[in-house]
Protein backbone atom coordinates (compact mmCIF):
# COMPACT_ATOMS: atom_id res chain seq x y z
CA UNK A 1 0.00 0.00 0.00
CA UNK A 2 1.28 3.49 -0.85
CA UNK A 3 1.66 6.39 1.57
CA UNK A 4 -1.33 8.00 -0.13
CA UNK A 5 -3.56 4.96 0.28
CA UNK A 6 -2.48 4.23 3.84
CA UNK A 7 -3.03 7.74 5.15
CA UNK A 8 -6.14 8.45 3.12
CA UNK A 9 -7.66 5.57 5.08
CA UNK A 10 -6.42 7.12 8.32
CA UNK A 11 -7.93 10.48 7.43
CA UNK A 12 -11.26 8.99 6.40
CA UNK A 13 -11.49 7.09 9.70
CA UNK A 14 -10.62 10.15 11.81
CA UNK A 15 -7.22 8.90 12.91
CA UNK A 16 -5.65 12.22 11.94
CA UNK A 17 -7.11 13.79 15.08
CA UNK A 18 -5.83 10.89 17.17
CA UNK A 19 -2.33 11.45 15.79
CA UNK A 20 -2.60 15.14 16.59
CA UNK A 21 -3.47 14.43 20.21
CA UNK A 22 -0.59 11.97 20.69
CA UNK A 23 2.02 13.95 18.78
CA UNK A 24 1.16 17.19 20.55
CA UNK A 25 2.71 15.88 23.78
CA UNK A 26 6.19 16.49 22.40
CA UNK A 27 5.47 18.53 19.26
CA UNK A 28 4.44 21.51 21.38
CA UNK A 29 7.91 21.61 22.94
CA UNK A 30 9.62 21.26 19.57
CA UNK A 31 7.52 24.05 18.07
CA UNK A 32 8.31 26.28 21.06
CA UNK A 33 12.01 25.99 20.21
CA UNK A 34 11.63 27.10 16.61
CA UNK A 35 13.05 30.64 16.14
CA UNK A 36 10.12 31.89 14.10
CA UNK A 37 9.48 35.59 13.49
CA UNK A 38 6.50 37.59 12.30
CA UNK A 39 7.41 37.63 8.61
CA UNK A 40 8.46 33.97 8.34
CA UNK A 41 7.12 31.33 5.96
CA UNK A 42 7.04 27.81 7.40
CA UNK A 43 6.65 24.46 5.63
CA UNK A 44 5.22 21.50 7.54
CA UNK A 45 6.20 18.15 5.97
CA UNK A 46 3.68 15.40 6.61
CA UNK A 47 1.25 17.91 8.03
CA UNK A 48 -1.47 15.44 9.04
CA UNK A 49 -4.29 17.42 10.63
CA UNK A 50 -2.32 20.66 10.23
CA UNK A 51 -2.08 21.37 13.96
CA UNK A 52 1.54 22.56 13.82
CA UNK A 53 0.83 25.41 11.42
CA UNK A 54 -2.21 26.51 13.40
CA UNK A 55 0.00 26.69 16.49
CA UNK A 56 2.72 28.61 14.69
CA UNK A 57 0.20 31.09 13.31
CA UNK A 58 -0.75 31.85 16.90
CA UNK A 59 2.89 32.84 17.34
CA UNK A 60 2.52 35.23 14.40
CA UNK A 61 4.25 33.62 11.42
CA UNK A 62 3.26 35.27 8.14
CA UNK A 63 2.26 32.13 6.29
CA UNK A 64 2.28 28.36 6.63
CA UNK A 65 2.27 25.63 4.02
CA UNK A 66 1.38 22.07 4.93
CA UNK A 67 2.39 19.26 2.59
CA UNK A 68 1.06 15.74 2.81
CA UNK A 69 1.18 12.74 0.51
CA UNK A 70 -2.44 11.84 1.23
CA UNK A 71 -5.16 14.02 -0.36
CA UNK A 72 -7.66 13.21 2.38
CA UNK A 73 -5.20 14.34 5.04
CA UNK A 74 -4.63 17.64 3.25
CA UNK A 75 -8.38 18.08 2.70
CA UNK A 76 -9.12 17.45 6.37
CA UNK A 77 -6.37 19.83 7.49
CA UNK A 78 -7.77 22.61 5.31
CA UNK A 79 -11.24 22.06 6.77
CA UNK A 80 -9.94 22.56 10.30
CA UNK A 81 -9.01 26.21 9.71
CA UNK A 82 -10.44 29.31 8.08
CA UNK A 83 -7.11 31.11 8.19
CA UNK A 84 -6.29 32.35 4.65
CA UNK A 85 -2.58 32.43 5.51
CA UNK A 86 -2.41 28.64 5.89
CA UNK A 87 -2.51 26.44 2.82
CA UNK A 88 -2.34 22.67 2.39
CA UNK A 89 -1.06 20.85 -0.66
CA UNK A 90 -0.61 17.27 -1.78
CA UNK A 91 2.94 16.45 -2.73
CA UNK A 92 5.94 14.16 -2.49
CA UNK A 93 8.77 14.66 -0.01
CA UNK A 94 11.27 14.02 -2.80
CA UNK A 95 10.03 16.85 -5.02
CA UNK A 96 8.83 19.79 -2.97
CA UNK A 97 6.67 22.26 -4.94
CA UNK A 98 8.52 25.31 -3.67
CA UNK A 99 11.19 27.55 -5.18
CA UNK A 100 14.82 27.56 -4.10
CA UNK A 101 15.54 29.64 -0.98
CA UNK A 102 11.84 30.37 -0.44
CA UNK A 103 11.07 28.99 3.04
CA UNK A 104 12.29 30.27 6.40
CA UNK A 105 11.75 27.10 8.42
CA UNK A 106 10.70 23.49 7.84
CA UNK A 107 9.03 21.36 10.51
CA UNK A 108 8.26 17.65 10.42
CA UNK A 109 6.75 15.54 13.19
CA UNK A 110 6.56 11.75 12.91
CA UNK A 111 6.65 11.82 9.12
CA UNK A 112 10.23 12.01 7.85
CA UNK A 113 10.79 8.25 8.03
CA UNK A 114 7.97 7.68 5.51
CA UNK A 115 10.04 9.34 2.77
CA UNK A 116 10.79 6.86 -0.02
CA UNK A 117 14.28 8.38 -0.28
CA UNK A 118 15.17 10.26 2.93
CA UNK A 119 18.46 11.55 1.50
CA UNK A 120 16.58 13.07 -1.43
CA UNK A 121 14.11 14.63 0.99
CA UNK A 122 16.93 16.28 2.94
CA UNK A 123 18.39 17.65 -0.28
CA UNK A 124 14.99 19.10 -1.13
CA UNK A 125 14.67 20.64 2.33
CA UNK A 126 18.11 22.19 1.91
CA UNK A 127 17.10 23.53 -1.52
CA UNK A 128 13.94 25.31 -0.39
CA UNK A 129 15.38 26.75 2.82
CA UNK A 130 16.66 30.30 2.84
CA UNK A 131 20.20 30.82 4.16
CA UNK A 132 20.02 30.54 7.92
CA UNK A 133 16.71 28.67 7.72
CA UNK A 134 16.13 25.68 9.97
CA UNK A 135 14.76 22.15 9.67
CA UNK A 136 13.23 20.79 12.88
CA UNK A 137 12.90 17.05 12.30
CA UNK A 138 11.15 15.10 15.07
CA UNK A 139 10.69 11.32 15.08
CA UNK A 140 9.68 8.63 17.56
CA UNK A 141 10.65 5.76 15.27
CA UNK A 142 14.43 5.51 15.44
CA UNK A 143 17.07 2.92 16.27
CA UNK A 144 17.83 3.84 19.88
CA UNK A 145 14.14 3.71 20.76
CA UNK A 146 13.94 -0.08 21.06
CA UNK A 147 10.24 0.18 21.92
CA UNK A 148 9.50 1.45 18.40
CA UNK A 149 11.13 -1.40 16.50
CA UNK A 150 7.94 -3.42 16.02
CA UNK A 151 5.94 -0.48 14.63
CA UNK A 152 6.73 -1.51 11.06
CA UNK A 153 4.54 -4.57 11.60
CA UNK A 154 1.50 -2.31 12.02
CA UNK A 155 1.82 -0.30 8.82
CA UNK A 156 2.19 -1.29 5.19
CA UNK A 157 4.35 1.69 4.19
CA UNK A 158 8.09 1.00 4.37
CA UNK A 159 9.75 3.14 7.04
CA UNK A 160 13.38 4.18 7.50
CA UNK A 161 14.81 3.52 10.95
CA UNK A 162 18.02 5.49 11.44
CA UNK A 163 20.04 5.97 14.59
CA UNK A 164 21.10 9.35 15.93
CA UNK A 165 24.45 9.32 14.17
CA UNK A 166 22.85 8.43 10.84
CA UNK A 167 20.52 11.42 11.15
CA UNK A 168 23.44 13.75 11.81
CA UNK A 169 25.48 12.31 8.95
CA UNK A 170 22.58 12.50 6.49
CA UNK A 171 21.84 16.11 7.44
CA UNK A 172 25.48 17.05 6.86
CA UNK A 173 25.62 15.14 3.58
CA UNK A 174 22.66 17.22 2.37
CA UNK A 175 24.47 20.44 3.24
CA UNK A 176 22.72 21.19 6.53
CA UNK A 177 24.68 22.11 9.63
CA UNK A 178 23.51 20.11 12.65
CA UNK A 179 22.71 22.70 15.30
CA UNK A 180 21.39 20.33 17.93
CA UNK A 181 20.09 16.85 18.54
CA UNK A 182 18.40 15.61 21.67
CA UNK A 183 15.43 13.74 23.10
CA UNK A 184 12.22 15.54 23.99
CA UNK A 185 10.47 13.54 26.73
CA UNK A 186 6.75 12.89 26.74
CA UNK A 187 5.61 13.87 30.21
CA UNK A 188 1.91 13.98 29.37
CA UNK A 189 1.30 10.24 29.00
CA UNK A 190 0.13 8.87 32.33
CA UNK A 191 2.11 5.89 33.54
CA UNK A 192 0.23 3.62 35.97
CA UNK A 193 1.79 1.91 39.01
CA UNK A 194 3.89 -1.22 38.54
CA UNK A 195 1.16 -3.61 39.72
CA UNK A 196 -0.98 -2.72 36.67
CA UNK A 197 1.54 -4.14 34.20
CA UNK A 198 1.61 -5.60 31.58
CA UNK A 199 -0.10 -2.50 30.21
CA UNK A 200 -0.60 -1.23 26.65
CA UNK A 201 2.03 -3.58 25.26
CA UNK A 202 4.65 -2.81 27.92
CA UNK A 203 5.78 -5.71 30.08
CA UNK A 204 7.03 -3.52 32.93
CA UNK A 205 6.56 0.00 34.20
CA UNK A 206 10.27 0.60 33.63
CA UNK A 207 9.79 -0.10 29.91
CA UNK A 208 6.98 2.43 29.66
CA UNK A 209 8.96 5.05 31.57
CA UNK A 210 11.91 4.49 29.26
CA UNK A 211 9.76 4.77 26.14
CA UNK A 212 8.09 8.05 27.06
CA UNK A 213 10.29 9.80 29.61
CA UNK A 214 13.73 8.81 28.31
CA UNK A 215 13.45 8.20 24.58
CA UNK A 216 10.40 10.34 23.85
CA UNK A 217 10.90 12.13 20.53
CA UNK A 218 14.26 12.42 18.79
CA UNK A 219 14.79 15.96 17.54
CA UNK A 220 17.47 16.80 15.00
CA UNK A 221 17.85 20.44 13.98
CA UNK A 222 19.58 21.39 10.75
CA UNK A 223 20.53 24.89 9.60
CA UNK A 224 20.99 25.92 5.97
CA UNK A 225 24.29 27.78 5.38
Amino acid sequence: MSVREEFDEWAESGRDKGMEERHWHTAKHVLARMPVEADDYVLDLGTGSGYALRALRERGIARGYGLDGAPEMARNAQSYTEDPQIGYVVGDFGSLPFADDSVDHVFSMEAFYYASDPHETLEEVRRVLKPGGTFYCAVNYYEENVHSHDWQQNITVEMTRWNKAQYREAFRDAGLHVAEQDNVPDRDVEIPPADEFPYEGFETREDMVERYRTYGTLLTVGVAP
